[in-house]
């Protein structure tokens, strides 16, 4: 099949969580034999770069590059109209006049969108079958910032995750097929009430670039992985050394915590001045850092979607202790698999087991690996993909009109 593919990030390398699950995709379509032509932004020459690195696992792709103070403005001029500032910032003149010459140079079986954000560039298509992967939920997101922003900021939020919704309701009935990473986003957005057909199909990880080690933890190391300029990680760690951290010294002096994770922000780097806690920034690569730790923390409290940072931790044998909100998009049991635990009590409780007691470390150690090979394999989600594809395409009829009813208001 000839495959339009269009993402919010362009997705390669795949490091970060907007492009690992677009990649995978990419890739393994490639690898059926499909021509899959990959249309996206970048917004730096470095990235574009970069970006050229796909070109083995794609027929062909497409980058328009834009300013981020550029999108920003457009972001700003999206604030008194209806339509969600979010589609502002993910929006290109170039590259919807290259989807647009794309969409007349050739015969398309299939338009794969991840992101709804990107969806604007193809809603309008009609004769050919098309999937909306909205991955996480946005709207939801939006909302659940606002509970966490000072007045003004919240108010903003609010009124960008309701615009939010009414554009996910709109773009569901646009497309022949709506999709999301977990169970709990697929319920979100069945209950929108407006899509055609739904499914949702599980973000994988690399079991075999995320393996255990041999080399030995530090039995007085804890770790947490993630981009420090990303709101949610930077709100569950700020809680966390202000309520958490002060427990778990007064009970184990020694400990050591690693924050690491790219463009810490000011706030986050000043972490780094209390006892025990280090913050690393970006490094070449996490592995080290999570290996060498007894257990990897995800304490969020904002968290939607699959944290693919709990998959690779448990994927290389590292226990993780998370919260019950982040727990919920990862296929996994607690106890058997990882540890849930949400005040900052309860998570020193938690952690001090796995510390304390070396039986418990190497349980959920090889019980947390097990369940990512089982249920979090890339091989498992896609072939989740392939029946999704099928079943979109075996169902298309081009005759039939948009959905109207259910608009949320």
């Amino acid at each position: 099949m000839n495959i339009l593919y269009l993402c919010h990030r362009f997705p390669y390398p795949p490091k970060r969580g907007g492009k690992i699950r677009p990649f995978n995709m990419i890739r393994h379509l490639s690898a059926q034999g499909h021509q899959v032509t990959v249309c996206s932004l970048v917004r730096s020459d470095a990235e574009a770069e970069e970006g050229a690195g796909i070109a083995p696992f794609c027929a062909s792709y497409e980058m328009a590059q834009v300013s981020n103070p550029v999108q920003v403005l457009r972001m700003v001029a999206r604030l008194p109209l209806t339509t969600p500032s979010s589609m502002g910032f993910f929006r290109s003149n170039q590259l919807a006049r290259r989807v647009r010459e794309l969409l007349k140079q050739k015969r398309w079986d299939l338009i794969f969108v991840h992101c709804s954000s990107v969806a604007q560039y193809v809603e309008h298509v009609s004769d050919v079958p098309k999937i909306l992967d909205f991955g996480d939920m946005d709207s939801q997101k939006w909302l659940e910032y606002a509970n966490y922003k000072p007045f003004p900021l919240s108010l903003g939020y609010t009124l960008e995750g309701r615009k939010m919704e009414r554009a996910e309701s709109r773009l569901a009935r646009r497309f022949d097929l709506c999709t999301a990473t977990t169970r709990a986003e697929w319920e979100t957005l069945e209950s929108h009430g407006t899509a055609r057909a739904t499914d949702w199909f599980p973000n994988g990880v690399d079991a075999g670039y995320f393996k255990p080690s041999e080399e030995p933890y530090d039995a007085d190391t804890i770790s947490f992985i993630g981009r420090m300029d990303y709101y949610p990680n930077q709100e569950g760690m700020a809680r966390f050394c202000s309520q958490t951290w002060p427990l778990l010294k007064a009970r184990r002096p020694a400990l050591k915590l690693l924050i690491v994770g790219a463009d810490p922000s000011p706030e986050m780097r000043k972490l780094g001045e209390l006892p025990g806690v280090t913050v690393t920034g970006s490094v070449p690569d996490v592995r080290p850092f999570i290996l060498g730790s007894a257990l990897m923390v995800a304490p969020l409290n904002i968290a939607r979607g699959t944290q693919n940072k709990i998959l690779e931790a448990m994927a290389m044998g590292v226990p993780v202790v998370t919260s019950t909100i982040a727990a919920g998009g990862v296929d996994a049991q607690a106890p058997d698999h990882f540890l849930v635990a949400d005040t900052p009590a309860e998570t020193c409780a938690a952690i001090l087991r796995v510390l304390e007691t070396p039986d418990e470390r190497r349980r959920l150690s090889v019980a947390g690996r097990e369940r990512m090979l089982s249920h979090h394999s890339w091989p498992h989600s896609m072939q989740r993909l392939d029946r999704i594809i099928e079943r979109c395409i075996a169902g298309f009829d081009p005759t039939r009109l948009p959905v109207t009813q259910g608009t949320l208001a």
